[in-house]
């Protein structure tokens, strides 16, 4: 699915910046290629819970990612006039590995699409930079991303494209988190022909041209219509065509 595309994607179902993920991403650096990897920390999607959250989960993003050998720049992308920014989008077009982190992923998405920081993503993804997302940024990466109604209840109220990077597909970060009868409904609830993944916490996919390579403590379960395969550490495996 990932034929024609450069650089590598990293599909995160939580645990973004934490030492569980350390080994995880010391090969999102090392799949740069770079000595001295720049990375580009986007925490566009904590912005909706306030200031505060969203400069923490920057500097958590740039202390981690500096600790690992990286050369990091938060990009302090709020909303769509920062997405607009030519700086902002400068930033993210020189990086080597641009990681979208977690929070509220239609607030993401509504800022990303169509703006200039994604634009520049999509080049530096063409040069061969890294695209990674973690939780909410993982969901924008795929072709449709699902919004819930009302979480308790499990329901969706609609499935919107998405930013397209994995097409026919959409992410349920966290799946572990989940009671598998509530999961199972929601796949059911999926638009037809979309291959549903659900990535646990600390758990990871890498793919490239096509292969995806499960990384982390736990598993990937993939749901293409009414079948489900399990995916543990180490596993690679190809995702059904659209």
């Amino acid at each position: 699915m990932l034929s024609g595309m450069p650089g590598p994607v990293a599909l995160i179902g939580a645990g973004e910046f934490l030492a569980a993920m350390a080994d995880f991403d010391r090969l999102l650096l090392a799949a740069t290629a770079s000595p001295r990897p720049r990375v580009a920390v986007v925490p566009t999607a904590a912005y909706p819970d306030g200031e505060e959250a969203f400069r923490r989960r920057a500097a958590i993003g740039a202390e981690h990612f500096g600790a690992l050998g990286g050369e990091v720049e938060a990009v302090l992308v709020r909303d769509r006039s920062d997405a607009d920014d030519p700086v902002n989008a400068q930033a993210v077009g020189e990086a080597d590995l641009v990681y979208f982190s977690g929070g509220q992923p239609a607030h993401l998405l509504e800022t990303l699409v169509g703006s200039r920081v994604w634009a520049a993503a999509q080049a530096a993804h063409a040069r061969g930079a890294v695209l990674a997302g973690c939780a909410a940024g993982a969901m924008v990466l795929a072709g449709r991303q699902f919004i819930l109604r009302r979480p308790l209840l499990g329901l969706p109220l609609r499935w919107p494209e998405a930013l397209g990077v994995v097409p026919g597909a959409a992410v349920f970060p966290r799946y572990n988190a989940w009671p598998e009868p509530v999961s199972a409904l929601l796949v059911l609830a999926a638009p037809r022909d979309t291959t549903i993944i659900g990535i646990d916490e600390e758990t990871a996919l890498l793919g490239h041209d096509g292969s995806w390579q499960v990384h982390g403590r736990s598993r990937v379960t993939v749901w293409r219509g009414r079948d489900r395969v399990r995916h543990r550490a180490g596993d690679v495996f190809r995702l059904p065509g659209p």
